[in-house]
């Protein structure tokens, strides 16, 4: 009978260790997390650039040049705020919890995010971003249509970034009825 005991002991200890590395493994995605703010610095230079290549010859563009300028900068920004959601809440959601102290700076999201009201948010932006190129390649196309007509090429781009496009927001629709579903009280 203490035998029985001693080695339910040594199981329970164990156990208790397998668990703790289990849940401490969470601390794995903590470089992932900062090697995505690194690459938003990088991002970040990158519209810069794109600013200074805009600028360059503002005063020669036509405007659909000028709008894809615009676009660009827009879509880096909406890549850049995907990188923040992911960094930020799959921090929050998987890793550990963010001291904020006294600051107000806390942003109200944070209070109320899950692993599904994230995925609903980065499905939202994934459609918003997929919105921008495919607008691109609109304004791009309908800018040289006066010099040439749409390639089969470019139909053939244009036709799949339809394609994805509304994968995206099928999968944002998706995703969001999902949610709220699982937090709707009579289900």
């Amino acid at each position: 009978m203490a035998k029985d005991s001693k080695d339910e002991g040594i199981l329970k200890k164990l156990e208790h260790g397998l668990e703790y590395f289990i849940f401490a493994s969470r601390w794995v995605q903590a470089p992932i997390y900062v090697a995505l703010i690194f690459a938003a610095f990088a991002y970040a230079w990158k519209s810069v650039e794109e600013l200074m290549h805009l600028l360059h010859g503002f005063s020669a563009a036509s405007e659909s040049k000028i709008m894809l300028g615009i676009l660009s900068l827009v879509d880096i920004s909406m890549v850049a705020n995907l990188v923040n959601m992911v960094v930020v809440g799959g921090y929050v959601t998987f890793v550990s919890r963010i001291d904020f102290g006294d600051s107000g700076d806390r942003p109200d999201w944070l209070d109320h995010i899950n692993a599904n009201t994230l995925k609903v948010k980065l499905a939202g932006s994934l459609a918003s971003i997929s919105a921008i190129h495919l607008l691109k390649s609109f304004i791009d196309i309908t800018a040289s249509a006066a010099e040439s007509p749409m390639s089969a090429g470019q139909e053939k781009v244009i036709f799949w970034q339809a394609i994805i496009h509304g994968v995206f927001l099928a999968s944002m629709i998706l995703f969001a009825w999902g949610e709220k579903m699982q937090r709707h009280d009579n289900h």
